[in-house]
Parts: structure tokens; sequence; C-alpha cells
């Protein structure tokens, strides 16, 4: 079943219990209002005859009712014309016949025969209230009125209640589906978009946003979606084609090489020696532009975290980097010993792409000064420092000033970099220093914290 079906039917079960315990109500509130008027009609007549201690057997003197007087046995004395209730014998009717109590009387219903002006004897159901005469007259009046107007006019509200219960249900019912259609059209073009992007592949579509309900709000968030989802795939495809832009150079020079050598030429061995010496750097490059790629392939797909000291590894990146690159001073410039709840092997790649980046940079006799307090790591080099052009590109994956396009590497060491601090929910800012040389800032914000010792889940 469909939801605007079950809304529908919601709409109609919910105003047919109303339109059902309203229509109950109405039925019994009108039967008790005619009963109370029959009966409050029924003992003024008794309590006129009580009065007048006779009674009139005209028709219409008692408004319509009719009235019979028995003894203390129960028999008729006098009564209107044609009714003789005393046959029914009944012993609450002696009982009260035999009070002096006016206020003793009793209701009830009965059936009767009755022989009006000009008919025969035919059987009605009656309304009858027993009343004392009261001393010195001992007896009882019986007060009559039929309850066939009272009856018909019953079974008049109760077919026109049916009714009215029937036609508010079916209006429920057709404005339910109404209603339930029309605010189910944002969930219907939901729907669409979402198959036909399922079909084309391209989140490019948008659905229509407008209000300020619940589905206007879940329409929004759709296109949220979406953007993301395409911005997304734009990524994924620059990726790829900037990664086989990147990969074709060096696949290109190797199987140059390659061919080269198994050529027919003849090489003397300096020749042979050079060709190796490229085939040998260039499958490193190869192998660490591929190192690079699956770093940002990987993105926020993490394993468990893990507590490590982020003192330590950049102490291990510093006795790399001065391996590295012996040329350049390396100065530590106060570690402050931080704990650090993330991902130690991303964080290793991401600081000795920090140090490598500065270490390039410096040149022979350059000097790198490395920080870490307050869970922000500061690489400072003394080199040329970034162009005002570059500087906020400088993180883009590939991206290489036009100084850069000299030295070896893809352009993706201060890409990394940055995935690497927004994974550990932190920011990398880059900047030029007052007195040269450039200076990146990693900053971990929550996710590092001071502390010292050994990792107690094993992370170092």
């Amino acid at each position: 079943m469909t939801l605007r079906a079950r809304l529908t039917l919601v709409a109609a079960g919910v105003v047919a219990v109303v339109v059902v315990l309203a229509s109950l109500t109405t039925y019994f509130v009108m039967r008790h209002e005619l009963e109370s008027q029959l009966d409050g009609s029924l003992r003024s007549t008794a309590r006129t005859v009580q009065e007048e201690g006779h009674i009139l057997i005209g028709p219409g003197d008692y408004g319509g009712n009719l009235v019979e007087v028995v003894d203390l046995q129960g028999h008729r004395i006098a009564g209107s014309q044609g009714l003789n209730l005393s046959a029914t014998n009944d012993p609450r009717v002696r009982t009260v016949a035999g009070s002096n109590v006016l206020h003793s009387g009793f209701y009830r219903d009965i059936s009767a025969t009755y022989t009006g002006p000009g008919k025969a004897h035919v059987p009605v159901r009656l309304r009858e209230y027993v009343a004392p005469l009261g001393f010195p007259s001992y007896g009882a009046v019986l007060v009559v009125k039929s309850l066939q107007q009272t009856d018909r006019a019953l079974d008049r509200l109760k077919l026109i209640l049916i009714f009215v219960s029937l036609g508010a249900i079916a209006l429920a019912a057709f404005l339910g589906a109404v209603i339930s259609g029309a605010a189910l059209a944002p969930v219907r073009r939901l729907t669409a978009a979402a198959e036909r992007i399922a079909e084309t592949g391209e989140p490019s579509e948008r659905v229509p946003e407008g209000g300020h309900d619940e589905l206007a709000i879940l329409g929004a968030s759709f296109n949220t979606m979406l953007a993301a989802l395409e911005e997304s795939l734009e990524r994924q495809r620059r990726f790829v084609a900037d990664a086989s832009h990147e990969l074709r150079t060096p696949l290109t020079s190797l199987q140059t090489n390659i061919d080269v050598l198994r050529g027919d030429l003849e090489l003397d061995p300096e020749q042979r020696r050079r060709l190796l010496d490229d085939l040998h750097r260039e499958s490193q490059e190869m192998r660490s532009l591929i190192a690079s790629l699956l770093e940002l392939a990987q993105g926020r797909a993490q394993a468990e975290k893990q507590q490590f000291q982020l003192d330590e590894v950049v102490e291990d990146a510093l006795e790399r980097a001065r391996a590295r690159f012996p040329e350049v001073s390396w100065e530590p410039d106060g570690l402050e010993p931080t704990i650090v709840d993330g991902y130690r092997d991303r964080m290793e790649r991401a600081v000795w792409n920090l140090l490598e980046n500065a270490g390039k940079w410096s040149g022979d006799g350059g000097s790198v000064k490395v920080s870490l307090a307050g869970g922000e790591l500061q690489v400072r080099d003394h080199g040329p420092g970034f162009a005002d052009e570059d500087r906020p590109l400088v993180f883009d994956r590939f991206y290489r000033s036009a100084a850069a396009r000299s030295m070896p590497g893809a352009g993706l060491g201060l890409a990394i970099v940055r995935e690497v601090a927004e994974a550990h929910g932190g920011t990398v800012e880059a900047e030029n220093a007052r007195d040269g040389g450039a200076l990146v800032r990693l900053s971990l914000d929550g996710a590092a914290r001071p502390g010292s010792g050994g990792n107690p889940w094993g992370g170092s």
C-alpha cells in the first residue's frame, strides 16, 4: 500500500471515529432530551389531577396526554375514552395507590391497546407515569402518552446521523487523498529525481525548493547531497585525469629507455650506466607518485584510530631529513610532548612531506626550524617562500608553481598534508615568514593534547 493510500485511510479513519462518537453523543442526548420533555409533561398532568381531585375526559384536555384513575386494588375508576390501563395489574400500581406521598410515583414504558375515536383497537407503545392521588383520596393516577412521535423523531434523527456520518467519512477520504497527494508532491519529485540520477549516473539535477516545512527541508538536504555527490564525482574525474597525465610522462620515459636498451644500438658502458640510472630514478619517481596517489585515493576511509606521540613522529622525521638533506641544517625549536588520537602512519607521511618540501627549497647551507607546541606543528625554511599567486593553490592536488616544475615531484606532497590534517579534524596553512622563507602550520585542534609516555594501545 502506498503512503498516500495509508494517509487517506488514516484521515478517513480518524474522521470516522470522531463522527461516530459525535453522532452517538447527539443521538443519546436528543433521546434523553425528548424523554425528559415527555416525562415532564406526564408529571405536570398528574400534578393537575392531584390538585383538582378529578379528571377531564374530553379529547385534548391534557395536551394530548391520556389519564386513568384507579382505586387501592388497581381497578379503574375513571379515565380517558378508549383507554384501559388497569388490565396491566402491576403490583407497583397498588403500592403507589396506597401512598399519600405525592412524589412517590414512577415511570415505565408499556404496550397497551387504545381505541381512539372512530378507530379499532390499536396496540401502541406508551410512556406512563404513575402517581398517588394523595390523602384523603387514596388511589393512583396513571398518565400516558404514545411514544410514536418520539420514536419517529428518533428514527429520523438516526437516519440523518447515519447519512451525515457516511458523507463526512467520504468527504474526509476525498480530502485526505487530495491533501496527501499535494503534501507528497515533493516526495514524488525526489523519487523521480533519484530514479533519473540512478539511470543516467549524473547528479547534476536539482529538485525545486520552497517553503519552510519538513518536506522543503528534505528537498534542500537532497539538493545539498546531490551537490556534494556531483562535486565528489568531479573531483574523482579530475583526479583520474590528473593521475593519468602525471603517470604518462614517467611511463613514456621508462618505455623509451627500455626500448633503447633492447635495441640494436651499440652503447658504451657510460651510456648504458646513464640509461640504467635514469631507469632507476624514474622508477623511484613512479613508486613515489603511485604511493602519493594511493594516499590521496584512500581519503577518509581509515582504520580504527589509536593514540601516538606526535613529538616522536617529528623526531623520527627529522632524523630521516638529516640523512636525506645533509647539506641543510635542521633545527628543532622545542618539541612539546604531544599525544594525538588518530592515524600514525598517515601522520608520518604528512610530517615527512612538510620536511621534504622545506629541505628541497632550502638549498645547500640552508636551515629549517621545526617546532611543536599546543597541538600545532610549524615548519619554517629560509628559501624563496611562496609567490602571492601560488599561495592559495599550494595544497591543491597536482599543482606545481612555475619555479617547482624544474624539480622532481608531482605536486601531491602538500595536498596529502591537507588530507591528513582534515582526517584528524585539523587545518594546514601556508604563509611567508617575516624575514623571508616559507612557514607552514599544521594544527590538529582537538585531536592533540599535551602528554608523554608510550602509547597504551601499541601505536608507538
